[in-house]
């Protein structure tokens, strides 16, 4: 669904929208799971979106859909800001998929390698062993 703040500020404040441009997306029992606001270059933003159907299917357990989603916005979308999140949370849907932990101290190793200043570098330091 696509509205313009200025024809209707209802679901602006229903949506408790702040900044435009503002992006939601809604699990399937419409419980907001992403919010983009402020403007994204399209690979940015598509990558974005791509990573929030991520979000989405690993809230509802679903990790083997979760992970297919973060390997798609690193394969399709290398050089958007959102591959450091997904390289973090595609290990972290297959480590719940399958409880094998090597996954985790690898793509620590491969954050600290590619990504060092980022902030999924730093949340993946536990794993490094």
């Amino acid at each position: 669904m696509k509205a313009h703040i200025k024809e209707h500020p209802g679901w602006f404040h229903r949506f408790d929208a702040v900044w435009t441009p503002s992006a939601l997306l809604l699990a399937s029992s419409g419980k907001e799971r992403v919010r983009l606001e402020g403007y994204l270059p399209r690979t940015d933003f598509v990558a974005a979106l791509i990573s929030g159907l991520g979000r989405i299917a690993f809230v509802q357990k679903n990790y083997p859909e979760a992970e297919r989603w973060y390997d798609e916005v690193i394969t399709r979308y290398g050089q958007s800001h959102s591959v450091p999140g997904a390289m973090y949370w595609r290990a972290v849907s297959h480590y719940k998929a399958t409880n094998d932990h090597t996954v985790l101290g690898k793509v620590a190793e491969e954050l600290r390698g590619k990504f060092r200043s980022s902030v999924w570098a730093a949340k993946s330091v536990p794993w490094l062993h």
